[in-house]
């Protein structure tokens, strides 16, 4: 740890860091037991077991566990938002940027903890709409607006052209799906191979290059 960095730590009030860590505790406990049992199955008591915590502490840091779980579901999608669709706008090769992004888009949707994620959004999005809008918004929503926003650039540097590119953006996100996460959503298949996603992310890339890049 840097000198500096040691400085920034011991800025922060005790109780601040022992939140933070206490919050991840919880959240880590909480994630196990939704993935192994479920949404309505899991409760409370389960989660400050699986967190090491009384359910006095669980209920300091969460009001329930809708509230919990939206937790879960927004940190999952910051997290992965902030490497997958983290785009340079200045970086005009498309083909290596959709190539990076859809490889690690599919690389992260299929694996078996964010199938489960996704399976018990869809199960319960309909009596509990805001955690489908957390959902929604924190993940397919953000890398949409992400990747338009670097297919915009792209269009005013002349490499692209695109009449819309929020529309571009979804169409190339679903594209990279296919095959690919429905047989791992629906536990049909495990996941696919490196080769099998890098073999689909290839034709999703020329498909989307022969429709928009500028001849």
């Amino acid at each position: 740890m840097s000198d500096s960095t040691a400085e920034l730590v011991l800025d922060q009030p005790a109780e601040a860091l022992d939140d933070s860590a206490k919050r991840r505790q919880i959240i880590e406990g909480a994630r196990t037991v939704f993935m192994a049992r479920g949404f309505d199955a899991a409760s409370m008591g389960d989660i400050a077991k699986a967190a090491g915590v009384s359910k006095g502490t669980l209920y300091v840091y969460f009001k329930s566990k809708e509230e919990l779980f939206g937790a879960i579901v927004e940190q999952e999608c910051y997290t992965h938002a902030e490497g997958a669709f983290l785009l340079d706008e200045n970086n005009h090769d498309v083909e290596a940027a959709l190539t990076r992004v859809g490889e690690e888009f599919i690389g992260f949707l299929c694996t078996p903890q964010k199938a489960a994620t996704v399976r018990i959004v869809i199960a319960i999005a309909e009596r509990m709409p805001e955690i489908g809008k957390t959902f929604y918004e924190t993940g397919p929503a953000n890398g949409i607006r992400r990747l338009a926003s670097y297919l915009k650039a792209q269009v005013k540097a002349g490499i692209l052209t695109v009449e819309d590119c929020d529309v571009a953006a979804a169409q190339f996100l679903e594209t990279c799906q296919a095959t690919l996460f429905k047989p791992v959503l629906f536990n049909f298949g495990p996941p696919p191979s490196p080769e099998r996603v890098a073999y689909v992310i290839g034709i999703a890339v020329r498909a989307f290059l022969a429709a928009y890049r500028v001849k």
